[in-house]
């Protein structure tokens, strides 16, 4: 491969949460391991591979500049969008206008609550749901309704859209957030998947927020479509929200981006966006962009999706091997594990709790999956060199996944 995917990178004292951040006690996130044992960080969605090195040129040229002041987006930065949106996904008819700047996906998904919802009313996810979601659609007041998804014969998450029609209905609900692929469960819908659950919305009429921020992140053999693609319905009520920092590790730099066809969705979204007069670009996230969306970045993301790909095989293949009981729907994008621990704990007489201890205590920092809502859930990142993977694993069938 042209670009370095097996480097284990020291994260110490770099202002990097994903190790530095553990706690005594593991409240709130993952406990401290005991002595002897190095912190192999699975748990907080970054990856622990260094970004394609056009971001830092793009960013390190214009730092020589010595002013930072208020700026406008340079042509450049929607450009590359549409060029991205274009080549990558297969989008048509993409302009600037469609495109705005958001403080990251949440604060997008926050911005179109405020402007077609208000605090009380209901929101329609799925679930398991991404903890971001409930922790920000409910710190604003909003009452979350959760549809849940299933697992079908082999094993795969699917989407009840009899549950959904039912909920929607029951709870009054116009306005719904759709995640695409789906975080945590690794799904990429299909475009039938996407088309039914969109003439769902439609019937009831609903603004649909759809977040698409894992969408470069597709494992192989599968293919992102776009939700707003699915018809012209769909792409007249539908915001999408789509950011650089999951697929190249820009999360720290703050800065995504919503693609809104329909204008009176836009200037709802954008009006309630501004209020604050704080929704505004970073000019080095504006660069790390357009640094993040030139043609190395294409084949960065291509060896690395290929690497994950590998990635999710192994721990796959382990687990199914090792660790019977342990139940997982293979992801086809992310590059998250959401693991189902209940046969496991019963049949071995342990708790979560222990299980989820068990691995930090040998440095295995992965992320407890009950405020995912699932109740014996561990959700796993999978996003470092294939000897971080292989060491995570080794330690957790001799020290987590022991029989009795």
């Amino acid at each position: 491969m042209k670009y370095d995917f097996t480097t284990i990178m020291d994260r110490h004292g770099m202002d990097a949460i994903a190790v530095d951040g553990l706690s005594e006690d593991g409240q709130g996130s993952p406990a401290k391991p005991k002595e002897g044992f190095d912190i192999i960080p699975m748990w907080v969605a970054d990856m622990n591979f260094a970004t394609v090195p056009t971001v830092q040129e793009a960013i390190a040229e214009r730092v020589k500049h010595p002013a930072f002041g208020y700026f406008d987006p340079r042509e450049e930065y929607f450009q590359e969008i549409i060029d991205w949106q274009t080549k990558r996904n297969g989008v048509e008819g993409l302009t600037a206008e469609a495109i705005g700047y958001e403080n990251g996906v949440l604060g997008g998904v926050l911005s179109t609550l405020q402007a077609f919802a208000s605090p009380g009313d209901a929101v329609l996810l799925h679930s398991p749901t991404y903890i971001g979601f409930t922790g920000s659609i409910g710190n604003y007041g909003y009452k979350m309704v959760h549809s849940p998804l299933k697992k079908d014969a082999e094993g795969i998450w699917r989407m009840d859209y009899e549950d959904m029609d039912a909920k929607i209905k029951e709870h009054h609900i116009h306005v719904a957030v759709f995640c695409n692929p789906h975080n945590p469960c690794g799904r990429v819908w299909e475009r039938w998947e996407i088309e039914k659950a969109m003439e769902v919305y439609k019937a009831n009429d609903c603004v649909v927020i759809s977040d698409e921020i894992w969408s470069d992140l597709i494992l192989e053999g599968y293919h992102h479509t776009p939700a707003q693609s699915v018809s012209e319905d769909a792409r007249n009520r539908t915001v999408a929200m789509y950011a650089p920092s999951k697929t190249f590790n820009l999360a720290g730099l703050v800065g995504s981006y919503h693609i809104i066809y329909n204008s009176y969705l836009r200037d709802r979204v954008m009006a309630a966006s501004s209020k604050s007069h704080y929704n505004a670009m970073n000019v080095l996230s504006m660069y790390a962009l357009i640094g993040a969306y030139k043609p190395e970045g294409y084949e960065w993301v291509d060896e690395l999706c290929r690497v994950l790909s590998g990635n999710v095989s192994y721990a796959c293949d382990f687990i199914k091997e090792h660790f019977p009981g342990v139940a997982l729907s293979r992801p086809q994008g992310t590059y998250m594990l959401f693991l189902d621990c209940e046969e496991w704990c019963k049949t071995h007489e342990k708790t979560i709790d222990e299980v989820l201890k068990a691995g930090w205590d040998v440095g295995v920092a992965w992320q407890d999956g009950r405020p995912f809502f699932a109740p014996y859930g561990i959700r796993v990142n999978l996003a470092l060199p294939l000897s971080r993977v292989q060491e995570a694993f080794e330690r957790l069938k001799k020290y987590a996944f022991v029989d009795k």
